[in-house]
Order: structure tokens, then C-alpha cells, then sequence
């Protein structure tokens, strides 16, 4: 059984293709950070070497190799200290060259894939133009144009859209035993990322950290440039979190162009509706939406592997003051 919750439509595609062995060879899972992508990847491998007739059964050998990451024939690659390298891509060509120990299928999720580095996009590139027959290519990225467009031309390409608010909250209650009243919060914070609102519901540094992020931007309206500039310097120096932060904001900067225009859309970040109302009233729409292009600029050209540094000293110069 497949253990995705929503995208029924993708999920429902990939079936089909299991039912008529018509499988692709690669694969490209395209959408949000902590949307589902992995999660699909996985039962996708599960489902290609899975032993029992209804595929994937989650409990046969294979299945809970799969979930523990101890199948030998499927693996999962990530980047090296923010980046996938070539070398990382070569040892994938030597590997997809053999043939299979355990299953049907080697199985190759390489997440996150934006951030190859030009030298192990092409390397991968060989790979996706003469696949092996018993290799499936699994690509996760956070949009096409992230990625090099001979990659994308060479892939089935699914775009994970955000889930529901509503089948978010009764995922967190009903499958993790979450209360009503933080399920409600997480499912809205989350803005349909139901693997974000898990975590977070499991892990309170998320949102103490989300706190922080918050607390961090709000604090810079009133400094000066020398401030900002240092705050860049401190931020660029973990991926991880630019992204975190970059993304927190730009939902900070939605939310005061929702009250600001007088939006029926409800805002993401409710339990700071307060403080959003008195920043509401200290700003323009001109100058929210000016900023909230300049976030994702920012996003966009950090996804395209520009310098963090000066790509988050020109965010912070373009920040508005109180």
C-alpha cells in the first residue's frame, strides 16, 4: 500500500505504469521542500522491487529494507556540504553498470538535484541518455527551471503540488496523534507541507527556530547597514538555514500583502497575526511587493549557486526600515 498521503493523481500514474510495465527510466519529483517527494520516491522503489502481488505491500523483505535504507539496490543521494559532486555521479555510472544484488531494480533518489554542482549534472547526463535496463533514475528538485533542461527533456516529470490545509491537520491527528489545536496551527504553518508539519510536530527546535527567523528579520527593519551586512556574512554560512529563512519571510511579506489589500486568503503565519497587523500599518503595498520580489530573486539566484554572501547582502539592503 502505498503510504503517500494526497497526490492521489501522481500516485495513481505510477500504479498505472506498474500494472503495464510500461517504467521510465528516470524520474523527476519537482515541488516545495517537505512536500512529499521523497516520501513518493521511496514507495516508488519499494513498489519496482517489492515481492508480494499488491505492490507495494510495505511489510515483505524488501519493503522494510527499502524504509530502513538497508536495500542494497536502492540508494538515496544527497549533496556533500550543500552540493552533489561529480564524484558522487561517477560512482553512480560504476555502480547502475551492474547488475542488481537483491531486487528487480536499482534505484537511484537523488535529491535535491538543483544543487549539482555543472560538472556532475553532465556526468548524470550520460546516464539519463543510455540507461541501463535495470536502473531507475529518481530526481527530486525544487522546480524544472533549477535544473539543466537536457535533465528535465529526459524525465517524467510530476509536480508535487501543496496538499489541503484541511487533509494536513487530519493527517497530523489521525495518523500522528496530534491534538486539534496544534494540528489547526502546523497545518497552517505548513502551507501544505505535510512532511514540515510532521516534523515540526515532533521536533519543537523547528519551531523555536522558526521563532528565531522571525524575530531575526524583525529586528533588522531597525538596524543599519552595518548590522545587516553582518547578519548576511552569519546567515550565508548554513544553507540549510538561508533556505529556512528565505522562505519564512517571504511568507511574512504574503501575509502583510494579504492584510494589506484586504484579502479574503487567510495569512500563513496566525499566530503572529498581531505584530503582522501593527507591520501592516508601517508599509506600503508597493513597498511589500517590492521586497517580496527581491526574496525571491534572492531564492532563485541562490537555487542557480550565486554567491550566498553577496546575494544575502543585497536582500538585506533592500529590506524596508520600520
Amino acid at each position: 500500500m502505498w503510504q503517500v498521503i494526497g497526490h492521489e493523481w501522481a500516485v495513481d500514474l505510477l500504479q498505472r505504469a506498474l500494472a503495464r510495465e510500461r517504467i521510465a527510466h528516470a524520474y523527476l519529483f519537482t515541488g516545495l521542500p517537505q512536500i512529499g517527494k521523497r516520501s513518493l520516491a521511496l514507495n516508488l522503489a519499494q513498489a519496482l522491487n517489492c515481492l508480494d502481488r499488491e505492490k507495494p505491500c510495505g511489510q515483505c523483505v524488501a519493503c522494510r529494507k527499502i524504509a530502513r535504507g538497508t536495500h542494497p539496490d536502492v540508494q538515496v543521494i544527497e549533496g556533500e556540504g550543500g552540493a552533489i559532486k561529480i564524484d558522487q555521479m561517477r560512482k553512480l555510472q560504476h555502480e547502475a553498470s551492474l547488475s542488481p544484488v537483491e531486487g528487480r531494480w536499482k534505484v537511484y533518489i537523488i535529491r535535491q538535484m538543483e544543487q549539482a554542482t555543472a560538472e556532475a549534472a553532465n556526468c548524470l547526463l550520460k546516464t539519463l541518455e543510455e540507461p541501463p535496463p535495470h536502473v531507475v533514475l529518481v530526481l527530486t528538485a525544487s522546480e524544472t527551471e533549477a535544473l539543466l533542461p537536457t535533465i528535465v527533456s529526459r524525465c517524467q516529470v510530476f509536480h508535487l503540488r501543496p496538499l489541503a490545509i484541511a487533509t494536513v491537520q487530519r493527517a497530523l491527528q489521525e495518523r500522528w496523534g496530534v491534538d486539534v489545536e496544534q494540528a489547526q496551527l502546523l497545518a497552517r504553518l505548513s502551507e501544505g507541507r505535510l512532511g514540515w508539519a510532521v516534523a515540526a510536530s515532533q521536533d519543537k527546535a523547528i519551531l523555536e527556530q522558526r521563532e528565531k527567523h522571525l524575530d531575526d528579520m524583525l529586528e533588522l527593519i531597525g538596524k543599519g547597514r552595518v548590522e545587516r551586512l553582518e547578519y548576511a556574512q552569519r546567515l550565508s554560512r548554513d544553507p540549510e538555514a538561508t533556505r529556512e529563512a528565505l522562505h519564512l519571510w517571504l511568507t511574512w511579506w504574503r501575509d502583510l500583502l494579504l492584510l494589506l489589500s484586504e484579502s479574503s486568503v487567510g495569512i500563513t503565519n496566525v499566530d503572529w497575526y498581531k505584530t503582522l497587523q501593527t507591520q501592516a500599518q508601517r508599509y506600503s503595498l508597493s513597498q511589500v511587493r517590492s521586497f517580496i520580489e527581491a526574496i525571491r530573486a534572492a531564492m532563485w539566484r541562490l537555487e542557480h549557486n550565486a554567491n550566498a554572501r553577496l546575494t544575502l547582502e543585497v536582500l538585506m539592503l533592500d529590506l524596508p526600515t520600520k
